[in-house]
C-alpha cells in the first residue's frame, strides 16, 4: 500500500527536535520559526512536557468518556485561570477542525438555526461544517458545499449589520486569520460583531485554533479588544505536538446528555499533554515573552524597504514581499536551514516557539538580511 499523495514534500525529514531546533537524518540542524503550522508552543520536546507524558504512559493511557477522568476536570480549572475564562465551559475534541464542527453543532442546536457567516480568506479545518465555512472552493467538496454559509469581507461593518439578522445561528471568525496571510480583524470590527450578534439572538464563534494559546502576547487573540465571545476554539498549540482540541463554552449554553461526544477527545495523555503546555507558559512567563520577542522582530522587520507590509501581534507574524523574491521561503530553508510558513501569493508567516530567543530571531535577521540583499 502507498501513501495517499496530497502533501507536497520538502526533500527534509527530522529524526530530532529540541526547543526551537530540528535536525535530520544526517544531523543537519534547522531552526524551526514555523513550529509544525503553530503546533509547537512551549519548543521541540520541553522537559516538562516530556516527563508528564512519560509519567501518564505508566499509569493509564486510555479509556472512554462512559468513565471520570478527574484529569480532565483539572485542565478545565488550569485553562479557565490562565486564560481569564473561569465561568466558561470546556468539552474536550482531538484537533482545531473538530472543535470548529462542534461550536457550529452547538450554536445550531441553540438558536435552531442554519446559516453560518464566515468572512473572506477564512481557514476553519478540513470536516464537513468547517471546511464550508473556509474560503477555498478548491478544497470543498460538492458533499460538504450544501452548508449554508455566507463570505464577508473582513472589517466591513456596512454589509455585516445587513447579513447579520436573525436567520443566522453563527458568525464564525479567527482572532488572527494564519492561512489567510496573517491578516488582523480591527478591534472595532469586534466590538460591533460582538453587539450585533446579541441583537441577532446568533452566536459568535472566535476561532483560536492558531492565535491562541498566548501566540499573540495574550492568551486569546481577542482579548486585545475585550469581548468575550460564546464560543472559543482553540487546538495547535493546546498539547505541544500531542494532538487536543477544545471548545470554551459561555455559561449560559447548557448541556444535555449526549449533546456532543468524541471517543479520544479528553483521553489521558491527551490532559497531561496540556497541562503541562500551561504549567510551563505559566512557570516561564511565556505570554510576556512572545509579546516582547515578537515586538522585536517586527521592528527589525520594518527596516528592510523591501518588504511591502508587516502584520501581526506576538509570534504570530506575516510579512508581504514582491514577486522577485517570491522564493524568499525556500531559500531560507535551504541556503540557512530555517523553517518558515507562507501564504499564497507572497506572504512569508512566523509562528515559532513562544519560547524563541533573542539569539535564534537575531539569526533569522541575520539571514534574512542577506537573502533580501540579493
Amino acid at each position: 500500500m502507498k501513501l495517499f499523495d496530497v502533501y507536497p514534500l520538502f526533500p527534509i525529514e527530522p529524526v530530532k527536535a529540541q526547543g526551537s531546533w530540528l535536525w535530520d537524518a544526517a544531523e543537519k540542524k534547522y531552526l524551526d520559526l514555523y513550529g509544525g503550522h503553530a503546533v509547537i508552543s512551549i519548543g521541540h520536546n520541553h522537559p516538562h512536557w516530556v516527563e508528564s507524558l512519560k509519567s501518564q504512559l505508566g499509569k493509564i493511557s486510555f479509556y472512554s468518556n462512559s468513565v471520570k477522568n478527574s484529569l480532565q476536570e483539572k485542565l478545565s480549572e488550569k485553562l479557565g485561570q490562565i486564560s481569564g475564562y473561569t465561568d466558561y465551559q470546556l468539552f474536550l475534541c482531538n484537533s482545531g477542525a473538530e472543535a470548529n464542527e462542534n461550536a457550529l453543532k452547538l450554536a445550531s442546536f441553540v438558536t435552531g438555526r442554519k446559516k453560518i457567516i464566515a468572512f473572506k480568506k477564512a481557514f476553519h479545518g478540513r470536516t464537513s461544517g468547517a471546511v464550508a465555512a473556509t474560503d477555498n472552493p478548491k478544497i470543498v467538496a460538492p458533499f460538504n458545499a450544501n452548508h449554508e454559509i455566507e463570505f464577508l469581507p473582513l472589517n466591513e461593518l456596512t454589509l455585516a449589520e445587513e447579513k447579520i439578522n436573525s436567520t443566522v445561528a453563527a458568525v464564525i471568525i479567527e482572532g488572527i486569520q494564519g492561512v489567510g496571510g496573517i491578516q488582523l480583524v480591527d478591534d472595532s470590527f469586534f466590538h460591533f460583531l460582538s453587539k450585533k450578534c446579541q441583537q441577532a439572538g446568533s452566536l459568535l464563534i472566535l476561532d483560536e485554533v492558531q492565535s491562541g494559546y498566548g501566540r499573540t502576547g495574550k492568551f486569546f487573540a481577542h482579548q486585545f479588544s475585550g469581548i468575550r465571545p460564546d464560543l472559543i476554539t482553540t487546538a495547535k498549540g493546546m498539547g505541544n505536538g500531542f494532538p487536543v482540541g477544545a471548545v470554551l463554552i459561555a455559561p449560559e449554553i447548557k448541556p444535555w446528555s449526549g449533546m456532543l461526544g468524541t471517543t479520544f477527545g479528553g483521553n489521558y495523555l491527551a490532559c497531561a499533554a496540556s497541562l503541562a503546555v500551561l504549567e510551563v507558559i505559566e512557570k516561564e512567563s511565556l505570554l510576556s515573552h512572545a509579546e516582547a520577542i515578537g515586538n522585536e522582530l517586527m521592528g527589525s522587520l520594518k527596516k528592510h524597504s523591501i518588504i511591502k507590509a508587516i502584520r501581526g501581534r506576538g509570534l504570530m507574524i506575516g510579512f508581504d514581499l514582491p514577486e522577485s523574491h517570491s522564493g524568499l521561503r525556500n531559500n531560507l530553508l535551504f541556503n540557512h536551514g530555517i523553517f518558515t510558513g507562507e501564504a499564497k501569493p507572497n506572504t512569508i508567516r512566523l509562528l515559532p516557539s513562544l519560547a524563541l530567543t533573542k539569539e535564534e530571531s537575531q539569526l533569522f535577521l541575520t539571514s534574512l538580511s542577506q537573502e533580501l540583499s540579493q
